[in-house]
């Protein structure tokens, strides 16, 4: 299956191949076209894929946590400036322990393309797992490993391309299509997923901080 395309298409057909659960983003160039791919493909109608352009960078990440709480296969993009209004976010994100994936193609020159890729960012002496591709085809590939090293560590990943990977165009074997995970096999992959108190099961909570009463 050899199609001809964007590094920002193909990260966007290779998210509904891999069966991811959500997407939750903002438009921002040169990133843009993973946003209106997906709404061109309207996967909500083939694999239940859910696609949401949100009011702000900052409600598109904190939709990315909400979603990576419940151990679905969420993911956002923006572009440099957007990154940079994500960070908070994305903190409380690698504080929670919870695995996800962020793409980040990158602006260069003036109109805020001066602000530099991100690796860790935000609050806290922590890291992504940083994937950076160098064809069209890696922007492909790499959301399929960077959501399996996520919920292998546990901690959010992120594909650090920049504007002339994302918008120049090459052909691409494309992966095949993987069914969604059920809500059984989410609950088995991660227990610690919330997911509401069922059938007795301990309950989960999740949170960025370690606050513990006796030890403060």
């Amino acid at each position: 299956d050899i199609k001809l395309m964007k590094g920002n298409e193909a990260s966007a057909h290779a998210a509904i191949r891999y069966g991811v659960d959500g997407y939750f983003g903002y438009p921002i160039t040169p990133q843009s076209e993973i946003l209106e791919t997906l709404m061109a493909e309207m996967p909500w109608e083939k694999t239940g894929m859910v696609v949401l352009q949100a009011e702000s960078e900052v409600a598109a990440i904190n939709m990315v946590y909400g979603g990576a709480g419940t151990g679905k296969k969420v993911m956002t993009s923006s572009s440099s400036p957007g990154v940079s209004l994500k960070q908070e976010g994305i903190s409380y994100i690698a504080g929670a322990e919870l695995p996800c994936l962020i793409v980040n193609v990158m602006r260069g020159g003036p109109g805020l393309g001066t602000i530099q890729p991100v690796k860790g960012g935000g609050h806290g002496d922590y890291r992504l797992i940083t994937l950076a591709p160098s064809s069209v085809q890696e922007m492909a590939d790499f959301v399929g490993l960077g959501f399996d090293l996520a919920f292998k560590y546990n901690n959010p990943a992120i594909i650090l391309a920049d504007g002339i990977i994302g918008q120049m165009m090459e052909k691409v074997v494309m992966p095949p299509y993987h069914t969604r995970r059920t809500e059984e096999e989410i609950i088995a992959q991660c227990p610690w997923a919330v997911q509401g108190k069922k059938g007795g099961r301990k309950g989960n909570v999740i949170t960025s901080l370690e606050l513990d009463p006796a030890k403060m």
